[in-house]
């Protein structure tokens, strides 16, 4: 197995911490050593590497932000992010499964949850012991979570669930749900756990991306959960808009994993392979794509990396999160797709990583909100005109 040298064209490394280097150090040795010797095979099988989870416990990668006292990390977002791009490195599948325990699962029980539950669920999903999905997108409202029509009802028992959600990650294996429904007509979260009556996670098959991520719906017939299941600190919206703002920080850093992946296969295998007798690494079309994949990939860094000193200074905006996820999710299918093209026949084996990368990009690209909704988004705060409509 050789070991991954990363992808540092303009010494964006002497602008991290000794900590940053470190955490994102043990990261890479992480994935060199467990991940890609097994994800082709997983990924072949549609199966998630549950072996992987206790590991991304004890190498304290899962809610790597939240305090020490509920077993956490205490790290800066800045090594969140280096931690999504070295996991994506890896496969987009095992990004997706720590961004959603950390950021969509143990930030609202943090961010909105009461001291119980905090004590209780953090240090278990910290620890890799409990798995946890979101539950807001619906079968017919996505890019528009308004009109979402699950609903939740106050009964003497608890809170009454009926409805359904779609494309949730986890879904199928987790232990606890963070499940949004309107409650008198307002949007608040709700802690539905495996094995209650009425709730259901089938996973969803059939996927041509995210193969080695389960996918699942999560159904709620008459599914009753006790009072103290409610997050008490929700109040509408804008709190599980909160929760994917953290998604799509981690995502803008993931995807450069995605692009590193793709860029070093390409210009490994373009020195290699001989052509009209020489290297195709020395005909001027492919330096063309190389150079794009270089440029694309500092450009990222650098975006990230202020992204993440925005974030750890509480400065930064939501709409910054919008462009960066935009941006950089877009550049990494153009590259995948390029260096497929430079890899010619070989690109769609599996013996490299190009074609999964590929594959699995074009769902990065549209989930966490859509290229175009990113685009409304940016385009509404530099205008100050709303297009949604």
């Amino acid at each position: 197995m050789n070991k991954f040298a990363g992808v540092d064209y303009f010494e964006v490394d002497s602008l991290l911490t000794e900590d940053e280097i470190m955490v994102r150090g043990s990261v890479r040795e992480f994935v060199d050593q467990k991940v890609i010797p097994v994800i082709e095979k997983h990924y072949h099988e549609e199966k998630f590497p549950l072996h992987l989870i206790p590991k991304l416990g004890e190498l304290g990668l899962l809610g790597i932000t939240l305090p020490q006292e509920y077993g956490c990390a205490g790290m800066n977002n800045v090594a969140y992010g280096l931690v999504m791009q070295e996991l994506e490195r890896g496969d987009s599948g095992i990004r997706s499964f720590v961004s959603v325990q950390s950021s969509l699962v143990m930030y609202p029980i943090f961010t909105f949850g009461s001291d119980e539950q905090k004590k209780f669920w953090l240090p278990k999903l910290a620890a890799g012991e409990k798995i946890g999905c979101f539950g807001l997108t619906e079968p017919d409202f996505g890019s528009n979570p308004a009109g979402m029509l699950t609903r939740a009802e106050k009964v003497a028992e608890g809170y009454k669930l009926n409805g359904a959600k779609m494309w949730i990650t986890n879904g199928t294996i987790a232990d606890v749900a963070v499940v949004w429904a309107k409650l008198d007509g307002e949007v608040r979260g709700f802690l539905v756990e495996k094995g209650t009556n009425g709730f259901s996670a089938p996973e969803m098959k059939g996927k041509h991306s995210l193969k080695a991520s389960v996918t699942s719906e999560l159904i709620f017939e008459d599914c009753v959960i006790p009072a103290r299941n409610i997050l008490p600190g929700s109040k509408g919206l804008k709190s599980p808009l909160m929760c994917l703002n953290q998604a799509r920080f981690g995502i803008a850093w993931g995807v450069v994993g995605s692009m590193m992946a793709c860029y070093d296969a390409a210009l490994n295998y373009s020195k290699s392979r001989i052509q009209f007798g020489k290297p195709i690494a020395g005909f001027q079309m492919t330096q063309e794509k190389l150079v794009y994949m270089i440029t694309e990939i500092t450009k990222a860094q650098l975006l990230n990396l202020q992204l993440g000193r925005l974030k750890d200074s509480n400065k930064l905006k939501h709409t910054q999160v919008s462009l960066a996820k935009r941006n950089n999710c877009e550049k990494a299918l153009e590259i995948a797709r390029s260096a497929r093209e430079i890899l010619g026949a070989n690109g769609i084996l599996n013996e490299y990583p190009v074609m999964r990368h590929s594959q699995n990009l074009e769902s990065v690209k549209t989930y966490e909100g859509t290229h175009e909704m990113h685009t409304l988004i940016v385009g509404e705060d530099i205008t100050g005109l709303a297009a949604f409509n």
